[in-house]
């Protein structure tokens, strides 16, 4: 599965650096998170990983195969 998660405002490097399996891009007022899931236990740990950082993630979506 592969999901984009949209967190508000530009993440800095050591943020995207807590993310290692996913992509990350900035866009205006976001930086969006983007990669392939292995599991929903891995979908949960990356949500409770953001949640730990305060970051807001402001959508989630899968993606396309």
């Amino acid at each position: 599965m592969r999901y984009e998660f949209r967190v508000d405002g530009q993440m800095s490097d050591v943020l995207t650096e807590a993310f290692p399996e996913l992509e990350s891009v900035v866009v205006p007022d976001q930086t969006v998170l983007f990669g392939r899931i292995v599991d929903e236990e891995h979908l949960y740990g990356l949500l409770a990983r953001c949640q730990s950082l305060g970051l807001h993630v402001v959508e989630m979506r899968r993606l396309p195969e």
